[in-house]
């Protein structure tokens, strides 16, 4: 008698396209995406939609991004023979299912959202209906594929829990019976803070970032320029890592043989900040390597292919549980 298959348990998680990844991309969520491959049914989409919710790029600037950004998913190391990716815009199943859910989700639910309510006070222009949708969008992105979790960072998980309410509410008023939706659980992962350039967290948008396929040079002369302990003003000055910018790369990227040789040498002055850099330096031009020789392998038009494929076969799984909705709901098939 034959083994049965066993079934992995399926995750599903999105980013929003901003163009080339950098190093907080790849240590806050990629590094985990590469790992759940091994162990999970993986979906990852990119989610264009929800770019549109606070930017206004010209399509020719979003295009651009969602292939640059699938480019580094693939040069980390994320495997489309091993998971599904796909484009949340190709997906009509989403913007169905974000009306549908619309229909029975509190509008309150959304209003609530710290992130909407923090974000339109900074910038009244946000005040949009997309904007305010966003947690339900997100709703329909995640319950449409049934998984069993969603990897997201402690800032994410608020989202999450609004899914599952989303996914309990449709259960009990139109399938307690047999319930339709899975309440996903929020996979809280170890996501390493990746600080910039200004020592604030690494972001595209504050011009302190590096990026995962910088150039060795590019990427040499931006760690040389970065500030370190203020108090150090001078070579013979004794430094405190705990002050310097620096020192939280040390803590990603080096051993504790160099981290203790480095501690030592700033606190007692015997190495200068650039002799503290050197090591952090060529640590990181190590991981960027193969990142550069894997995006220099792809062809720009298999990138594109890669993605329809994906965003097929999510569409069969979609429309599947699109049709257990409309079922539920009463609707004509």
């Amino acid at each position: 008698m034959s083994t049965p298959a066993i079934t992995r348990p399926r995750v599903l998680s999105g980013m929003r396209p901003t163009g080339a990844l950098h190093l907080g991309h790849f240590h806050g969520a990629l590094k985990n995406w590469v790992a759940l491959q091994d162990t999970h049914d993986c979906f990852f989409f990119v989610a264009d939609w929800h770019a549109l919710t606070t930017q206004r790029p010209s399509g020719e600037t979003l295009s651009h991004h969602v292939y640059e950004m699938v480019t580094d998913w693939l040069a980390a190391g994320v495997d489309p023979e091993r998971c599904t990716l796909f484009l949340q815009s190709r997906m009509p199943e989403h913007a169905e299912l974000f009306t549908l859910l619309a229909m029975c989700t509190p509008s309150s639910w959304l209003a609530r959202m710290p992130s909407y309510k923090d974000q339109v006070a900074a910038d009244p222009e946000l005040a949009t209906y997309g904007f305010l949708g966003y947690p339900l969008l997100q709703a329909a992105d995640i319950l449409l594929y049934k998984p069993a979790g969603v990897p997201v960072g402690e800032d994410q998980a608020a989202h999450v829990e609004v899914t599952r309410e989303v996914a309990r509410r449709f259960n009990r008023l139109y399938a307690e019976a047999a319930p339709v939706f899975v309440e996903p659980q929020a996979l809280l992962t170890e996501t390493a803070r990746v600080p910039g350039l200004d020592g604030q967290k690494m972001s595209k948008s504050l011009d302190n970032a590096i990026a995962m396929r910088d150039a060795p040079e590019v990427t040499a002369t931006k760690l040389r320029t970065m500030p370190t302990d203020p108090q150090r003003v001078r070579r013979t000055d004794a430094g405190d890592p705990a002050r310097c910018p620096v020192w939280p790369l040390h803590q990603i990227y080096s051993d504790d043989a160099t981290r203790a040789a480095c501690d030592t040498g700033c606190r007692t002055a015997s190495i200068g900040c650039l002799d503290c850099k050197q090591p952090l330096i060529k640590a990181i031009q190590r991981e960027q390597a193969p990142w550069r020789e894997r995006a220099a392998a792809l062809d720009p038009q298999q990138v594109k292919w890669t993605l329809e494929l994906g965003t097929e076969r999510a569409r069969a799984v979609a429309r599947k549980t699109l049709r257990e909705v409309r079922s539920a709901m009463g609707l004509v098939a």
